[in-house]
């Protein structure tokens, strides 16, 4: 189901007053104005989209014109999908999400109740009087059922014009991925067709490379493609391409398409031919040593499922910031698009559709005319408290190259097709295709995000060792061994694995499987709690003991003379946010969660939740603690969220989507064990998730790091952030803050 996108509510309203003025005429009887149906006609046009979605476009007065977006609901867009047929509509769209109509808008600020028979018994400011761009032509998204009965003469088809896909043939056949050069071709009914390029321009070349997902052209070796154009006979469908260069598709350029039977020539030319340049994670090897990619970039995406999507954020004096969705359009992510190495932006999202980001929002009302080659290029104003707050947070999708990955892997007897157990595509000597297994061993979520990546499902839920439960193909042999990824590979290949087969478990029950989702979680620490909260506490070592059960206390607790002395433990409170698109759920099934009789209350649902560690200047462990999960449940939400888990008589656990859980720095093992850490300077880390037990959308913002002072007496913490939330510049800076030093920490 499609969902409207949240509009962004600081836009400015147009409200009108009735101006009185006084003329004498004579009275004459009001009518209601009779509905004119019979002559208004409606169709979906737009790219890329579905037949029954698309930029709403009605036909009045001898002329096809649009609808704008202002005071636009779903309560139109359900008047006007019965109007072309459908039973209701599933969501509706602003900003010219199809692509910007031509020619008049005929209708604005349109308020419907939802039950009207005619758009036209709706409020609105009347035929052809806007205020507004195509840029904020409306669309809408019909539910894919028809009315029984509904004549169809109505809805006016447009399809026989359209162009929807592009490709790059090349004359020598290649197996290299991603095709950068070719003969352009566009779809038409069951085959391919060319573009004459007579008149063709480099503007024309852009628009077509950032479709297929390459930031830039460059210029095209004409004669040896002339040789092979004389050789072979052309279908032209396109004539007279005229891209001014920013569109994200080349049906929003004007176009002349051939009539007839689209066998004419091309007078004077030849097909249309154009090179790209790939992005730096697109570049072959050859051989040759990759460069490394630019460390100073100053734009990143957060929270996609794939490459080339997600939460736009920002670097603005050396801190990560995200960007407002007021005014954010299609040209704007295409800038953001480009300047990452993908193609021009495919979707341009509002309402923190990847996620809510954390900390500043840097930029609001960023506005680029798509030829900038930086988002920090574009127009944009600094962000003031009132203005934005993170549910209003900009993301993209971006075109990417087609790299035919999903090719050479598969999921096969799972329940679903977003699990099953993993088979590869192998290569004998002999150059024989055959299906294998790989070694579930080592197998985990790092490996299985690479897996649900490469088959376009999304994010793993989880990675599976065992798949017994699948019957599955008959493939029984193990062909991939000792897996191991980062977890930010494109394909399993990537990654390592052993050169030759290993493996203990040969069986097929012991080979690797994945469970996909669409959503993951994404757990955050609020950094500035930890660095609030922090205090020392002697506790005698009469209260410990059911820490000491637990394994919170350092290895010389276990020779101290108990029940007398004390251990010095550094507290501190952690408020874990789930700020992804899914419940942060434990692993394991509440069958396993332990009772610990110690505390009386609770169940424990994951080994290890949380890892805190004191850390010296050079990266060495001077003192540790972990935080089991006592229980993982809501214990505050934003407004308008429901908490849903309680460890309460045994209930579920987990963190919704927008609460979080708190662990208050009166709570057991909410501290490090410091009894015999030295005074001096060292770093407090602290990790959530450390294994990768549960998976994310984002795991490099499970660590939170401070600067940490201690005296012997007293403990002062500074600069508590996120991992990721930094420059690497001042990342590097970090340990050596010298407050550490002088002891002048505020």
């Amino acid at each position: 189901t499609f969902l409207p996108e949240p509009w962004p509510w600081t836009k400015i309203r147009r409200v009108w007053f009735p101006a009185c003025i006084l003329v004498q005429t004579t009275p004459r009887p009001t009518s209601t104005p009779k509905p004119q149906s019979d002559r208004l006609q409606f169709r979906l046009v737009g790219y890329p989209r579905k037949h029954n979605e698309g930029r709403i476009e009605i036909f009045y007065k001898g002329e096809w014109g649009t609808i704008c977006d202002d005071d636009f609901s779903l309560s139109n867009a359900h008047v006007l999908c019965r109007q072309l047929g459908f039973v209701a509509a599933t969501g509706w769209t602003h900003s010219a999400k199809y692509g910007k109509g031509l020619g008049k808008i005929w209708l604005d600020n349109v308020q419907c109740n939802g039950g009207e028979k005619s758009i036209e018994l709706c409020k609105s400011r009347g035929w052809g009087n806007s205020d507004c761009t195509h840029d904020e032509d409306a669309g809408v998204i019909c539910k894919d059922e028809r009315i029984p009965g509904f004549v169809d003469s109505n809805v006016i088809h447009v399809d026989e014009n359209k162009v929807e896909e592009v490709r790059l043939r090349p004359v020598v056949t290649t197996k290299k991925r991603p095709i950068t050069e070719g003969v352009v071709e566009v779809k038409y009914k069951d085959g391919w067709t060319q573009i004459c390029d007579v008149g063709w321009t480099p503007k024309n070349t852009r628009v077509i490379c950032g479709m297929l997902g390459f930031p830039h052209e460059r210029k095209v070796n004409k004669n040896f493609y002339k040789l092979s154009a004389e050789r072979q006979k052309h279908q032209y469908r396109l004539h007279s391409v005229a891209c001014v260069g920013t569109e994200v598709h080349l049906a929003a350029c004007p176009l002349e398409f051939n009539k007839g039977n689209a066998t004419e020539t091309c007078e004077g030319g030849m097909p249309a031919v154009v090179s790209c340049v790939p992005g730096p994670q697109y570049v072959q090897n050859n051989g040759q040593k990759k460069k490394k990619p630019q460390t100073t970039t100053t734009v990143r995406l957060k929270g996609g499922a794939k490459l080339g999507e997600g939460r736009v954020e920002v670097l603005k004096n050396n801190e990560w910031g995200t960007v407002c969705d007021d005014r954010w359009t299609l040209l704007s992510a295409s800038v953001v698009c480009r300047e990452l190495g993908f193609g021009s932006a495919k979707d341009a999202f509002t309402g923190a559709r990847m996620g809510q980001g954390i900390g500043p929002i840097h930029m609001n009302e960023v506005q680029c005319l798509g030829t900038e080659k930086s988002i920090w290029n574009c127009g944009f104003k600094n962000i003031t408290s009132e203005d934005c707050q993170h549910i209003e947070d900009a993301a993209v999708r971006c075109n990417t190259p087609y790299m035919a990955f999903e090719n050479s892997l598969r999921l096969t007897g799972g329940r679903t097709p977003y699990e099953g157990r993993v088979e590869v595509l192998s290569v004998d000597a002999n150059g024989t295709q055959s299906w294998g297994l790989v070694c579930g061993g080592a197998w985990g979520t790092k490996e299985a995000m690479v897996v649900c990546r490469q088959l376009g499902l999304g994010y793993a839920n989880h990675g599976l060792q065992e798949t017994w439960y699948w019957d599955g193909s008959n493939v029984t042999e193990m062909v991939m061994s000792g897996v191991k990824c980062t977890g930010n590979e494109m394909a399993l290949s990537q990654c390592q694995h052993h050169k030759t087969i290993s493996c203990q478990k040969t069986s097929a029950k012991f080979s690797a499987g994945v469970i996909c989702s669409e959503t993951a979680s994404d757990l955050v620490l609020n950094a500035p709690l930890v660095q609030q909260t922090v205090y020392i506490e002697d506790r005698p070592l009469h209260m410990l003991y059911c820490a000491a059960e637990e394994d919170c206390l350092s290895k010389s607790a276990a020779k101290a003379n108990w029940p007398y002395g004390h251990r010095r433990l550094l507290r501190f409170s952690s408020q874990i946010h789930n700020i992804g698109r899914a419940d942060f759920r434990p692993k394991a099934g509440r069958h396993s969660w332990i009772w610990h009789a110690c505390h009386g209350y609770h169940y424990h649902s994951m080994d290890i939740f949380t890892h805190y560690d004191l850390l010296s200047s050079n990266g060495t462990k001077v003192a540790e603690g972990h935080k089991a999960s006592f229980c993982l449940e809501d214990t505050e939400c934003h407004e308008g969220i429901s908490k849903r888990y309680e460890c309460a008589n045994f209930g579920e656990q987990g963190i919704t989507v927008g609460c979080w859980d708190l662990y208050r720095h009166d709570i057991d093992c909410q501290w490090i064990d410091i009894t015999d850490v030295k005074p001096g300077n060292y770093v407090l880390q602290i990790v959530i998730n450390p294994n990768f037990e549960v998976a994310e959308s984002d795991f490099t913002n499970n660590a939170m790091k401070c600067n940490c002072k201690y005296d012997g007496h007293r403990i002062w913490l500074h600069n508590c952030h996120m991992g990721d939330a930094f420059s690497d510049e001042a990342e590097r800076r970090f340990e050596k803050y010298p407050g550490q030093l002088n002891n002048q920490i505020s």
